[in-house]
């Protein structure tokens, strides 16, 4: 079937529509309906007593969100594979790079440019994995021609269940309400503030949802990666690499063979704009730290598979930072500490001043850009070494891993427990 007026729900099937012709594959026979989010039972009194004294229904589905439902799970379902034919030349097991996305399509466009001018970025899988989708977002993912692409969609978005769970549902409780006021109200979730007294806000509670998700889906859902041996890096549509990125990451690789067998984790770099005069050769292994080695993250099956037993920690711990949750684990669960193997002289750099925890009035892309562009200018007779060097291993001998200060909070609702539990079990 060829479409040939493209409306906004029609990008959901693939970003070719951006051409204004649009070519939608039949639906293989064995597709099955979407797979609504677990329904989890909250105190069915405090529920009725929402109805009563709210005056609140369960809000009616429109259809336009049913049918973006169901688009986004053949979506998942089908998993093709776009420039496949182009880049035949990669090979299985060759690094995969997924970036989580949200809805920052000028950051998106710069960590695009980034990876274009990266040397061997033919030989990559560059998977896309969204909880929100526009038409702008996919005109710059259809701009990706220089090597395999995949994309994927968290299928829990707030933009999925606008006004249910695990959205906004107009029955849950107000954030600030004190919990007896809440079970007088009879909310939906009275039961389970968070740790600080507060009820949870949908729009903090997503992107760790995604994280947990997407991990789990790349990793064991992704038909093209069955059995993958190689790296998945980890980095998100605000990041900007280096050109030699993939060219480090193979030499962190070898000496993680080599030298350092018991790193969990390779870190392109920590947030730190070092000089790379000296620096662009050398690594250091350190404690796992959330603040400090949280972007960039490189991690191998055997990795993946060790967080996988800790699911039930990272999806009670009342925290809604993935990274925070994260050093969570790596004191309360894991088998050892983390140990990160990471670039003193970054290769990949924050871009973005806006997003969730910054409220400047104007986001400024192009001048982080200027900014990150010219490190990189000054410092290019340095990059793409010959070996790599481990200069500091710490913590000693016999030191533990870092524990978090403090929680967070706004993970305290046993729906979000739930859900994220879940995903092991989604097919």
């Amino acid at each position: 079937m060829v479409i040939r007026s493209c409306s906004p729900l029609l990008y959901l099937y693939s970003s070719l529509c951006v051409s204004g012709m649009l070519t939608v594959q039949p639906t293989p026979a064995v597709s099955r309906a979407p797979v609504p989010p677990p329904v989890i039972e909250v105190n069915g009194t405090h529920l009725e007593n929402a109805k009563d004294k709210a005056k609140i229904n369960k809000p009616e589905v429109d259809n336009t969100t049913l049918v973006y439902r169901g688009i986004v799970f053949q979506l998942n379902f089908d998993q093709t594979i776009r420039n496949e034919e182009k880049f035949k030349t990669r090979k299985k097991d060759d690094l995969v790079v997924v970036v989580q996305v949200h809805n920052r399509p000028d950051y998106l466009k710069l960590l695009v440019d980034s990876l274009r001018k990266a040397r061997g970025v033919e030989n990559i899988l560059l998977i896309f994995s969204h909880d929100y989708w526009s038409p702008e977002i996919n005109k710059v993912v259809a701009s990706v021609d220089f090597c395999q692409v995949l994309q994927i969609f968290f299928p829990f978005s707030i933009q999925l269940y606008p006004q249910e769970f695990p959205g906004n549902d107009p029955r849950d409780c107000p954030r600030d309400i004190p919990k007896k006021d809440a079970l007088k109200l009879g909310c939906i979730n009275a039961e389970y503030p968070d740790s600080f007294g507060h009820y949870r806000e949908a729009k903090f509670s997503q992107t760790k949802h995604h994280w947990w998700w997407k991990l789990h889906f790349v990793w064991d859902r992704v038909r093209a990666l069955k059995d993958h041996q190689g790296l998945v890096l980890l980095i998100e549509e605000d990041h900007y690499l280096s050109p030699d990125f993939i060219h480090l990451l193979k030499l962190m690789k070898s000496l993680r063979r080599e030298q350092c067998t018991d790193c969990d984790i390779l870190s392109l770099g920590s947030y730190s704009h070092i000089s790379y005069s000296s620096k662009a050769n050398k690594v250091e292994v350190k404690a796992w730290k959330s603040t400090e080695h949280n972007m960039g993250m490189a991690l191998s099956r055997e990795t993946y598979q060790k967080l996988m037993q800790c699911t039930d920690t990272f999806c009670t711990y009342d925290d809604y930072n993935w990274d925070w949750s994260l050093q969570h684990l790596t004191v309360a669960c894991l088998p050892s500490y983390w140990k990160v193997m990471v670039s003193e002289a970054p290769r990949i750099f924050h871009a973005g001043d806006c997003g969730m925890h910054h409220k400047k009035a104007s986001c400024m892309p192009v001048s982080q850009k200027t900014k990150i562009e010219n490190i990189l200018q000054s410092s290019g007779n340095q990059m793409f070494p010959k070996n790599l060097l481990i200069t500091k291993r710490l913590p000693a001998n016999g030191a533990g891993g870092v524990a978090p200060h403090v929680k967070n909070g706004g993970w305290g609702d046993i729906r979000d427990h739930e859900l994220c539990k879940s995903y092991v079990r989604l097919q």
